[in-house]
């Protein structure tokens, strides 16, 4: 780690620093963006501890109230993010970011004053539908649950392809959706999202399976747990190698693969993605995918033939 990896917009961000310091500040910060999603309490103490180092420096209190907002610690992001703002750093694309954490300070109604401020005109169309999500949270927070849907009901909504936003609108629509009462629509749109998020970052399937009263099962087999034991040799202590899943123990954390009715049938399906089609496009985004279907097609008949007659002619009765 040298900092190098730093982006190339935030190492001239530090050029007011001396070199050694700046190499140091930008090692701190090139961890706390690799960590934010999976290690978001070490990703803040990163970033803290660059702020220590360069307090004044616009880009390094533009990443500590970004790794503070992971981390969970509203107060603390709003005014580190209000600080960069201040010393030129943060732009109006940290707006949903902000609004987010006045909603989780429990407070509903700066949040909305910052969704409605001017400054949210000038946002981008990720930013835009960002901002929705985080307005349609705050109007289930005020208990205005057919509010929170109409508010995500957008352009963006209908969209025929795969924007970066997609998975993201999709599941707050199918969530808002529930949260009203409207189970069927709620269950119509976890379907899409799931069908959109092939990285299984949300939990869209389990949330469509839970509506449909379905149960997912997991057919895939991880080949690292399989330990084969010959005759006569010691077995693997669970205890002391917990990496080794017992074989009727569906793994977790797949992706699920087949999604099975337990109480009705033993045909094992995917529903498929309604009223979206998939057609690529050269010069556009990805098409939303359809949900795969598994077709059982039945075995051939294979009529038994009578035995050749052999050289007195038996064999033919």
């Amino acid at each position: 780690m040298t900092g190098e990896e730093l982006d190339a917009d935030a190492r001239i961000g530090l050029r007011s620093l001396p070199k050694d310091l700046a190499a140091k500040v930008a090692r701190h910060l090139v961890m706390a963006g690799r960590l934010a999603e999976d290690e978001p309490e070490v990703a803040y103490k990163h970033a803290r501890a660059a702020r220590r180092l360069a307090s004044r420096v616009g880009i390094v209190r533009e990443a500590a109230g970004i790794a503070a907002y992971h981390a969970g610690e509203w107060a603390e992001a709003l005014a580190e993010l209000r600080a960069a703002r201040r010393l030129g750093a943060g732009d109006d694309s940290y707006l949903p970011v902000m609004a987010d954490c006045e909603r989780g300070l429990g407070r509903p109604e700066r949040a909305l004053d910052l969704i409605k401020s001017p400054e949210a005109d000038k946002l981008d169309p990720m930013e835009r539908v960002e901002l929705r999500i985080v307005e349609s949270g705050v109007r289930r927070d005020l208990g205005q649950q057919d509010a929170a849907v109409v508010t995500l009901q957008i352009p963006e909504l209908r969209d025929r392809r795969l924007r970066p936003w997609s998975v993201r609108l999709f599941y707050a629509y199918a969530d808002a959706l529930e949260e009203a009462g409207r189970d069927e629509e709620a269950s119509d749109w976890f379907a899409r999202a799931a069908a959109a998020d092939r990285d299984g970052d949300t939990d869209a399937a389990e949330r469509y399976a839970e509506l449909e009263g379905l149960h997912i099962l997991d057919t895939e087999e991880d080949e690292d747990d399989a330990e084969t034991v010959d005759e006569g040799t010691e077995t693997v202590d669970d205890a002391a190698s917990p990496e080794v899943a017992s074989a009727d123990e569906a793994v977790e954390d797949e992706a699920p693969a087949v999604v099975e009715d337990v109480a009705a049938t033993d045909i094992a399906f995917v529903p498929a993605e309604p009223e979206i089609p998939a057609v690529p496009d050269d010069d556009a985004e990805e098409a939303v995918p359809e949900a795969p279907v598994l077709f059982l097609e039945p075995k051939p008949i294979i009529e038994e033939q009578p035995p050749a007659p052999d050289e007195n002619g038996n064999g033919n009765d």
